[in-house]
This record gives C-alpha cells, structure tokens and sequence, in this order.
C-alpha cells in the first residue's frame, strides 16, 4: 500500500478531565474521499480541530507526507496545505461574498484592495463551481444555503490545498447543489488531493465516498474501503450495535383541521399557498433550496407579514405577523440554524429551556425556581438530553443533545401545532431516532406537525402525506404510499 499523505496515530485530548479522544487514528492517501463517522461527540470535530491547529493534542503524532508535524494554529495548518470547510457559517454578515472569499487574501494595488480584480476572481471561481450567487451581495443579505456554499468556496479558493475537510458541506444545500458540489469533490480527488468528508446524511456516503474511518466514544473502531460494507453495517458499527429501523412513526391522522391556509403569498418567496394540517398528522413539505419552504414557516408563526392569504388555527383567523398570537394559539417553532436563531450558546442549558416560558413561572416580578427547575428536569428527562447537569453551557453539547434542547424548549409550554424546519440537520443516526421518537408521540397524543426537511428520506419516512413547493407554489400533494423519491423530486423539478 502506498504511504499515506497524512497519518495521525494515538491521538488523546482531554478536555477538564473529559476524554473527548482516547485513541485517535486516522489515514488519508492521495486522490481518495475519506468519509470520517460517528455519532455526535464520538470524536470526529476534536480530531479535525487537532489538524487545523484549533487544539494541540495531549499525546500521540501526526504525520504529513512522512514527516512528522504539529500545527499550533490554524494559519501553520493552511500553509502546510490543509483546508476546512466547517459546518457552523463563520462569514462575516456586512462583507460582501467577494470580500469573505478572499479575506486576508485580497489582491491589492498598492496600500488598497482592488475591488474589481476581487469581484472578478470571486465570479470565475463561484462560475466554476457552478454556484449562481453575486459576488457583490452582502453575506447578510443570502440564504443559509448560500451562505454554505461560500464556505465551500472559501476553502476551495486556496489552491495549494493538498487536503481538504468537508464538515457537514450539504447540511443547509439542496439537492442541485449537493450534486454539483460531489462534482467538484470528485475532480479534487482527481486531481491528487485528499478529501476528508463528515456528514450524517449516510446515504452520501456510499454516493461519495472511497474510504471510510468510524469513530466511537473517542477511538477508532473501524476503517476500510466503503465498497466492502452497506448501510446496515457502518450504522452497527457508529452506534456499536443493530438498529431496528431508522425511523419511528406510530401517530394516526384524523379528520379535525388544526391548520389551514388559504392562499397565502408573501412577495417574492412564494404565492397562493393552500394547505390543510390535521390533528394527529405529519404533513411534510419538500421542495428545492429557494423555493420558499422556510419563509412559509416564518409567516405562518408570525415572524413575517403576508401580502396576501389567510391563516387559520383551530378555525380562527390568525393575526399576521403576531408571534405572540402565534404562540397564544399553540403553535411552536423549531428554526433550521440551531446556533444562530434556536440557542443562547453563551447560556446553560437550563436557562435556554426555559427562557421562553418565564412568563409563566414568575410572581412579583420574581422568577419561581422551583417550578423552573422542574420544568428544565421534565425537558432534560423527556428529550433524553444528555448533558452532566442543567448548568452546562449549550454551546458544550453535541450537535444532537443541542438540537433536542431547541425541542425541549418549544415543547415545554406544551402546544398543539409544531413547525419544524430541517429537525434534524447536523444530527448523528442515534439523535435522529430519538427525535424521529418524540415527534411521532407528539403527533400520536393528538399535536399536528408541519415539517420541512431537505432529506427525502426522512421525508418519505415520516410523513402522512407530503406537499411539494416549487417556486414559491404548492405543486403537488402526494398521500404517504406514493411519496418516493422519483416522484418527489419529478415534481420538485
């Protein structure tokens, strides 16, 4: 076997006394995608972060090209020719594209930066990636899904990268998108490069990948060649056992309208919206990145003022753009970017579960802590939050123990009506199925689910029946026995 281009071997990092790596291997060759799994807190981030230059480890060695290396920060990492593209957005929101492309690096005339040669660079190289976005936009005026597709552009722009981290890349992007950006993996791959990809979406695994490394609770327990496992056998191995079925779904639809929408528009995301969500039932909606899915969420909450349109709950009209009545009625909202819209990182985990509910735990302008604890401990228990105590700060969790506090947090003030918009983006197979769980019960217990995901999938697996947007209007309805995905994505399309 050819030497690897970078091997890192016996990795440990202890984080005040927690093991977060107790043996970390990993071994990339040259012209290869590397798929690097685990659960969420098996280790994969603390060992890319080593790499980067993030963390320096406490024992063990890395090796590049055959000569062994240690990068104290993440500038020593790029200029030995590694490169990430994280999951979390790190742009800055009042630069434009091109500026955030290119910062530190800006070609200059003289003292000043060159804005034109700027904007060009960044037009050719968004152009060959095939991502439609202006490089004169600010970043803060963009989609989740554009702004990622700048992240990838970013790490892309450096040339001299020999080996590149792909964290999450398709997380926020649909599926036009995803299948662009698996193009340009493939052509570094080509072209000599090594290609770490992370991603709980397993499916892109087997689409992608060459190689695969599995990590659990700090170590290394598996690598090989993913032609010489399936999907079954990497979920065993992830979770160090058998799953019985990815997805959880026992609720029953009834007749009782708990939702409805009558043509409703707001200009220019989308138009004409009817739809009827019901007692007990998931309705899931799908459609392409653009199409107005999210934006329709926020309306119906309350965060956005229609042009056009009724919205109704339990047969009432709903006053537009009133979160507040929103929340009187019971519905409650999951948003798709946890860290920016759904958590104080900076809190605990117990002040983020119950900041939305301390108008009802307070007397004489006084917090009742009593009833807040037990709150936060019904919360903590019935989402199965792992977590040492409810003082932790949330920004120390897993991905998935932070997405079922966002939960917690929406459920604990008990509605009837959840919104949820990608619930399980940047979350591992096992969080999945315990949230899979929960909204199953809920819709069970009689609570109505209107559920947006980019994930066919999960859409195909959860849902009752499933409404297509594109371009801003409903365009099909499809009862859950003729929801595939040849049919959802014909009419995505």
């Amino acid at each position: 076997m050819p030497e690897p281009m970078l091997s890192m071997s016996h990795i440990k990092k202890s984080f005040g006394g927690v093991k977060a790596l107790v043996d970390g291997n990993l071994d990339l060759e040259a012209g290869r995608i590397h798929a690097l799994c685990g659960g969420n807190g098996a280790g994969k981030s603390t060992i890319l972060s080593i790499l980067m230059g993030f963390y320096k480890p406490d024992a063990g060695e890395i090796r590049l090209n055959g000569e062994p290396v240690q990068f104290h920060s993440p500038q020593q990492a790029l200029a030995a020719g590694i490169a990430i593209v994280q999951q979390e957005l790190s742009g800055i929101p009042h630069l434009t594209v091109a500026e955030n492309i290119f910062l530190g690096e800006e070609p200059r005339r003289g003292a000043f930066v060159d804005f034109p040669k700027l904007y060009r660079q960044a037009d050719a190289l968004l152009s060959s990636l095939g991502f439609a976005i202006d490089p004169r936009a600010r970043l803060d005026t963009l989609t989740v899904a554009s702004q990622q597709l700048i992240e990838i552009a970013k790490a892309l722009s450096r040339h001299d990268a020999r080996i590149v981290i792909f964290d999450e890349p398709t997380s926020a992007i649909g599926e036009k998108d995803a299948e662009r950006l698996f193009e340009v993996l493939r052509e570094l791959a080509a072209a000599g490069k090594a290609i770490v990809y992370v991603t709980h979406r397993l499916a892109e695994i087997f689409q992608i990948a060459d190689d695969y490394t599995v990590f659990q609770d700090g170590a290394r327990v598996a690598t090989g060649q993913v032609a010489d496992i399936n999907r079954e056998r990497l979920i065993e191995m992830m979770i160090g056992g058998a799953i019985e079925g990815e997805f959880v779904k026992e609720n029953a639809p009834t007749a009782e309208p708990v939702l409805e929408l009558s043509g409703l528009g707001r200009a220019p995301w989308f138009e004409g919206v009817d739809l009827t969500l019901h007692a007990g039932e998931i309705l899931g909606v799908y459609g392409l990145v653009g199409s107005g899915r999210t934006e329709m969420l926020d309306t119906i909450y309350g965060l956005e003022t229609p042009d056009e349109g009724e919205i109704k709950v339990f047969g009432r009209p709903l006053p537009p753009g009133d979160v507040k009545a929103a929340l009187a009625t019971g519905l409650s909202y999951v948003t798709e970017d946890r860290k920016r819209t759904g958590l104080i990182l900076s809190a605990s985990v117990g002040s983020n579960l119950s900041l939305a509910h301390l108008r009802h735990l307070h007397s004489l302008g006084f917090v009742k802590r009593p009833a807040e604890r037990a709150l936060i401990d019904r919360a903590i228990a019935g989402m199965r939050i792992k977590t040492p105590s409810p003082a932790q700060l949330v920004r120390n969790l897993s991905g998935g123990n932070q997405q079922k506090v966002v939960f917690g947090r929406c459920t604990a003030g008990e509605p009837k009506i959840l919104l949820l918009d990608e619930p399980t983006r940047g979350v591992d197979v096992g969080a999945k199925k315990e949230i899979y769980r929960f909204i199953s019960n809920f819709a069970r217990a009689g609570g109505a689910v209107l559920m947006v995901s980019s994930e066919l999938d999960e859409i195909i697996g959860m849902s009752d029946r499933v409404l297509v947007i594109k371009q801003g209007r409903n365009v099909a309805e499809l009862p859950r026995r003729a929801a595939d995905q040849k049919s959802l994505m014909m009419a995505a399309l």
